[in-house]
């Protein structure tokens, strides 16, 4: 069959979408006004901003050091010290702190420090690219034996001299090279962190092109560019991490319109084709997801689509063991329980300190015929597409192996899903 123009098609398929979106109003947005704001004020007077919650493990004379340390590198490094929740101001996720942080601060040159969010760990930023390697250098810190049990103040001091050093890529790859793999290519994963933006333009978007199409009309609202890295608002995975179906159908469909928008709205590019393959693809899975592992199928594959639009078709995919952990950082070798064999796939950072230290990364599961719930990929591959692909994880593009097995995208486009419900 041959495939429609374009524009129709995706005219088409935005409609079928924008009609599910109408259903139901989406969560609205943290309000992150009063705390955010509070930080940058502290940051304008001090390099150092610790909340009470960590006062006890980094005391004001602590924070006079780091300061001091700061200070002495000459870099526009500022450390924000703040407990991360679900459901708080930020969403729970660092990078929306920093968007907010760097947002407030209206600073072009910042160096961002942070704690992770999903557990003790750093996480780094840096506006406006990533000349000093910061989030490589962070994330070190967290692989380094000599801070594996160092406190939360000794672990900052440790990732300022990091980000002093100018090595933390490098630094970052050694710690990390007994996981097997590779890391990325194309930079670190969140692409908030060098493209200076937060996820609230994109919110503000959706939300306008809904009240203009529940008043009859179609508003296309154009994706700013840019970005060298395309990357989920946080909110996208939480409603998933909250085993939140109805939630992340939302959120996927939001996510499915603005991929539509962009590729209506992009140039002839090399990646325009396979972008278009991923949106087609992620609105035939979204229109027959029964249920939460069917949803993040959907993002993995709008995340696709956006790298094929920002001319990163060979990014690392979302985590093969559970999507909505977000983007994968870096490749690892893995062996199921109970397998002789080893497979090669993209990790998160947290799944990747788990394989790091010997154990079980958190899976993502689907329920079985009788009920009972097993991680993913041991479902058997003809009978789910996602285990067969591993979200996407084993079947890497490569734009130099003409024979390379069908894509995730490809094989939704041929059937594959629809022949496994």
């Amino acid at each position: 069959m041959a495939r429609p123009a374009r524009p129709v098609a995706v005219a088409v398929l935005l409609l079928g979408v924008v009609a599910g979106l109408l259903l139901g109003a989406g969560p609205a947005g943290a309000d992150t006004t009063g705390p955010g704001q509070k930080i940058a004020d502290a940051l304008t007077s001090s390099s150092v901003y610790v909340d009470a919650a960590y006062a006890g493990a980094v005391p004001p004379a602590r924070q006079k050091e780091l300061a001091a340390r700061i200070a002495a590198t000459g870099l526009p490094v500022k450390v924000a010290l703040v407990p991360l929740v679900k459901g708080d101001a930020f969403d729970g996720d660092s990078s929306v702190l920093a968007g907010v942080i760097h947002d407030r601060l209206a600073q072009r040159d910042l160096i961002l420090i942070t704690m992770d969010g999903s557990n003790d760990s750093l996480d780094g930023f840096e506006w406006p690219g990533d000349a000093h390697q910061a989030q490589y250098a962070v994330w070190a810190v967290g692989f380094l034996d000599e801070t594996k049990n160092a406190g939360l103040a000794d672990r900052v001091a440790k990732a300022v001299d990091l980000i002093a050093a100018g090595d933390g890529k490098q630094v970052y790859d050694r710690a990390t090279a007994d996981l097997g793999g590779s890391a990325p290519t194309a930079g670190p994963a969140k692409a908030s962190a060098s493209g200076g933006s937060s996820a609230l333009p994109l919110v503000v978007g959706i939300v306008a092109a809904v009240i203009v199409l529940a008043a009859g009309g179609l508003l296309l609202v154009r994706r700013r560019r840019g970005r060298p890295r395309f990357t989920f608002p946080a909110a996208v995975f939480a409603a998933g991490q909250a085993a939140d179906e109805a939630g992340l159908r939302r959120r996927a469909q939001a996510e499915v319109i603005a991929l539509g928008e962009a590729v209506e709205a992009a140039d002839a590019t090399p990646g325009l084709s396979r972008a278009l393959d991923a949106y087609t693809a992620a609105g035939k899975v979204l229109d027959g997801a029964r249920g939460i592992p069917d949803l993040a199928g959907v993002l993995v594959l709008v995340a696709q689509g956006r790298d094929a639009l920002d001319g990163h078709p060979e990014a690392l995919p979302l985590c093969f063991f559970d999507p909505l952990h977000g983007r994968a950082v870096r490749r690892a070798t893995w062996r199921a329980l109970g397998s002789r064999d080893s497979l090669d796939v993209a990790v998160c950072r947290d799944c990747a300190q788990a394989l790091r230290a010997r154990r079980a990364p958190e899976v993502l599961t689907d329920r079985t015929s009788d009920g009972r719930r097993i991680p993913y990929f041991e479902r058997p591959a003809d009978r789910s597409v996602w285990a067969a692909t591993g979200y996407g994880s084993l079947t890497p593009y490569d734009p130099t192996d003409p024979d390379q097995p069908d894509g995730l995208a490809a094989r939704i486009l041929r059937g594959d899903f629809t022949r496994t419900r």
